[in-house]
């Protein structure tokens, strides 16, 4: 019974380019080698990487049928998934797009809320370098804060000024 496995704190690794130097097909394509998917458990007040959410079989995820509207969903525990790109600069590396998409679970009747095109959306959006994180409330926003800080305080100080911003963080 590997049921409960250890959570993954780690971020895809940035990869090299695979296009260096012959200019061949992919030259300019978005990857996803550097998108992670951070679910924000608000009820917990953690944060936690579950690469499984990339094809939708996160432990959040599994066993649950997503249905269309949260009004279907009563009881749901609310969680954010925040999709991470991590890009890098002469400075180093830092969190280029952050976006972060609603979504609410209810094991014990094995249903959930999420709204698929709007995380399909903001996986896009975070890839091309997008920060939208805005919307989300401040306690999630302080957890997200604080585990991008300790995953990597360079890349916290690395990150646009918007992202600090947009997740109201005083320092």
């Amino acid at each position: 019974m590997e049921e409960k496995k250890k959570k993954s704190i780690g971020f895809n690794i940035i990869k090299s380019d695979p296009t260096d130097g012959h200019g061949g097909f992919g030259v300019g394509a978005l990857s996803l080698d550097n998108v992670s998917p951070v679910f924000v458990d608000i009820e917990e007040g953690e944060a936690f990487v579950d690469i499984g959410a990339m094809h939708a079989r996160s432990v959040v995820e599994k066993g649950i049928k997503f249905l269309k509207t949260k009004e279907e969903v009563p009881n749901g525990k609310p969680y954010w998934l925040v999709w991470v790109t991590i890009d890098r600069k002469t400075e180093g590396p830092y969190y280029a797009g952050v976006t972060a998409c609603e979504m609410t679970v209810d094991r014990s009747i094995r249903r959930g809320y999420k709204s698929l095109p709007e995380h399909v959306n903001r996986m896009d959006k975070s890839i091309k370098r997008h920060i939208i994180v805005d919307h989300m409330d401040d306690r999630s926003k302080e957890i997200l804060t604080d585990f991008l800080k300790k995953h990597d305080p360079n890349m916290w100080e690395n990150s646009e000024q918007k992202l600090k911003d947009d997740l109201n963080t005083i320092q």
